[in-house]
């Protein structure tokens, strides 16, 4: 049909009526061309943002889905300003000289000390505490290396923390649901000093499952309430701050939160028993519990010395309590921190040792026994990597090509980009995507693929929109939501799928933010 300027309009709708109403098959068909068509669009946008720079990627990439951080320490994540802020309305005091902060000493500051409330009316004084509390500026030195400063900020600021969890936990929330972030898994101690004075008391068992019974036998159960009274006040305090369920309610409200529980490994081993109990005990009450993780320098003393003792710990306790998942920091070594001998064995044995559904870091996999065996095996069970770029470069030097990022990706095994401590590395979510895309030969798909891992191997309960056809692929929705993904909100069996499945449930969120951010090219 010749249209001319004049009758376009009127062409346009011959045109319309002419064609004959689709079917359902080819309603489908359509939206599936539409979708790629989108979904190209997106791509080409993306490959002209990196030609552009770091600018022009970080303002693609902050708009970007992300999905998931699955890896973030809570205390970590906090920005060096938000902590002498808070230290100032705690009337805590600051050590000029470790750059620290203190308890006052019957409400004064003691002798080299100030105030904490007078701090940003001194713009030196602030701007060194800010450094020590983070790696800003910092540049390595023969007696002072990146992982020697990033571990020491958490010492320096921990009087900071007092009570203060749920303001915590709306600041990395706020910060995440800026960036397009819905869903985080963040790591938290509770207070376990009486269970571990409980644990040394009684003395050390290395028969672990009779050692959990004497703990239990002794009344350690008693413990657990306070630990879950931890999450309870933070999550009341987080809602009251962002007004969760009101009608002014903050975008933080959106975002969904889990906990992992933090244990500290770089003690003595009845001290570590007893933390991995409580957070295996805590877990399989509470449901917001979802894991358990160990923290701490993965080169310390004890933490190396018994690094195969606590896999076993788990080993043993997990039967007991089989519905908490298990994460891991695993291979956070770079060769010369530890003897080679120390850098064999850390991720097998947190893969077939502690049976972790994923590891943190897993920068030494090369260093490895039979790093190729491993790979392959870490891919046949779907054990995911939480990769932290920034954190891999400052703490242990590793970047680039001495990453083994593009290994773990041309072996198979999932792989989700995370940022650890991102208000000690200064960093957010965004800036660890604009660093793999700038680092590594990235598409936009490979991108969104990790989005998408992020929140099939989230610990939530429920089946996967996904079918699995191959494994990690993510290229067919369960046959309910065919047809329906992008959609404002399921209808009719997919609905009901849904509504059984909280994973379902942040996928098919996710696969809406993706359609809302494709159409806008």
């Amino acid at each position: 049909m010749l249209c001319v300027p004049r009758t376009r309009m009127l062409c346009v709708l011959l045109v319309f009526l002419s064609v004959p109403a689709l079917l359902p098959a080819q309603s489908h068909a359509v939206q599936t061309i539409s979708a790629a068509s989108a979904e190209s669009r997106t791509a080409a946008a993306f490959n002209e943002a990196r030609k552009m720079g770091p600018p022009a990627l970080r303002a693609f990439l902050y708009r970007m889905p992300k999905g998931g951080d699955l890896h973030i320490h809570l205390s970590g994540a906090i920005y060096a300003e938000t902590w002498i802020r808070a230290a100032g309305e705690e009337h805590l005091c600051v050590n000029v000289q470790s750059l620290s902060f203190t308890k006052p000493d019957n409400g004064a500051c003691k002798s080299g000390e100030v105030p904490a409330s007078q701090v940003p009316l001194n713009q030196d004084l602030y701007d060194h505490l800010v450094d020590s509390f983070s790696m800003r500026t910092f540049i390595p030195t023969t007696a002072d290396s990146g992982h020697d400063q990033f571990f020491a900020t958490f010492d320096r600021f921990a009087d900071a923390d007092k009570g203060r969890t749920g303001e915590w936990i709306n600041d990395v929330a706020s910060r995440a649901a800026a960036q397009n972030e819905q869903y985080l898994e963040l790591m938290n101690t509770p207070s376990f000093s009486e269970a571990a004075d409980l644990a040394t008391k009684i003395g050390f068992n290395p028969n672990f499952v009779q050692y959990r019974q004497q703990l239990l036998d002794a009344g350690f159960r008693k413990f657990v309430p306070a630990a879950q009274a931890h999450f309870d006040q933070a999550d009341r305090n987080r809602e009251q701050i962002a007004h969760c369920g009101q009608p002014d309610a903050q975008p933080a409200c959106k975002v969904e939160i889990r906990y992992i529980y933090q244990v500290l490994r770089d003690k003595p081993p009845p001290v570590v028993f007893a933390q991995i109990l409580l957070g295996f005990e805590a877990a399989s009450t509470d449901p917001r519990i979802v894991a358990i993780n160990l923290v701490q320098p993965e080169d310390a003393y004890y933490s190396m010395r018994d690094y195969h003792m606590h896999m076993e710990m788990i080993r043993a306790l997990h039967p007991f309590y089989p519905n908490v998942h298990i994460t891991l920091h695993a291979g956070e070594l770079a060769f010369g921190m530890v003897p080679p001998a120390g850098l064999s064995f850390h991720i097998r044995d947190a893969v077939e040792v502690a049976q972790a559904e994923r590891i943190g870091h897993g920068v030494d996999i090369m260093y490895e026994n039979h790093p190729y065996q491993l790979l392959r095996e870490m891919a046949e069970k779907h054990t995911m990597v939480e990769i932290c770029l920034t954190s891999n470069a400052v703490i242990l030097n590793v970047k680039g090509k001495d990453h083994p990022f593009m290994i773990y990706r041309k072996y198979g095994v999932p792989v989700a980009l995370a940022t650890d401590d991102e208000g000690v590395s200064r960093i957010d979510l965004t800036h660890e995507y604009v660093r793999a895309a700038e680092t590594y030969p990235l598409t936009y798909l490979d991108l969104k693929e990790m989005v998408r891992t992020s929140i099939e191997h989230a610990f939530l309960p429920g089946a996967s929109l996904w079918q699995k056809t191959t494994p990690e692929t993510f290229d067919k929705p369960v046959a309910a939501c065919a047809g329906q993904l992008g959609n404002e909100t399921p209808t009719g069996a997919c609905a009901r799928f849904i509504a059984g499945s909280q994973k379902a449930q942040q996928q098919w969120e996710l696969e809406r933010r993706f359609h809302v951010f494709e159409a806008s090219f």
